[in-house]
């Protein structure tokens, strides 16, 4: 089965919403990596006149490839990527080859059958 790997780098108070709308949208788990730091097209600056780097989060979906461009529209409406500067970014990467989802198949399958 061909996948795709969606990576949202997104405002931690938000990493929730956008799991939950992914899900909505067919992703059937999510791997969210805390505490990653990051700097727009701005940097922030502190009272103090120092650089703020924000705390972000990276969250990994691992999705069918017929479902991908659905679960990253769904992601970005649901964080609001285009419309509140900051807030996150998120990409889709092919995926040559995946190994241990045996357990998720069953559901990836069926959600792709059903989008025929």
């Amino acid at each position: 089965m061909n996948m795709k790997m969606i990576m949202a780098l997104v405002k931690d108070e938000i990493t929730q919403t956008i799991i939950d709308a992914a899900r909505e949208a067919g992703a059937t788990g999510a791997t969210v990596i805390n505490s990653a730091q990051g700097e727009g097209l701005k940097p922030e600056k502190t009272f103090f006149g120092l650089d703020l780097a924000t705390q972000r989060d990276i969250i990994i979906f691992l999705v069918a490839e017929p479902k991908a461009r659905e679960i990253l529209e769904t992601i970005a409406k649901a964080g609001r990527f285009d419309e509140d500067p900051g807030s996150g970014i998120a990409c889709q990467i092919s995926l040559e080859d995946v190994v241990g989802l045996t357990s998720q198949l069953p559901t990836l399958i069926h959600e792709v059958e059903d989008g025929i």
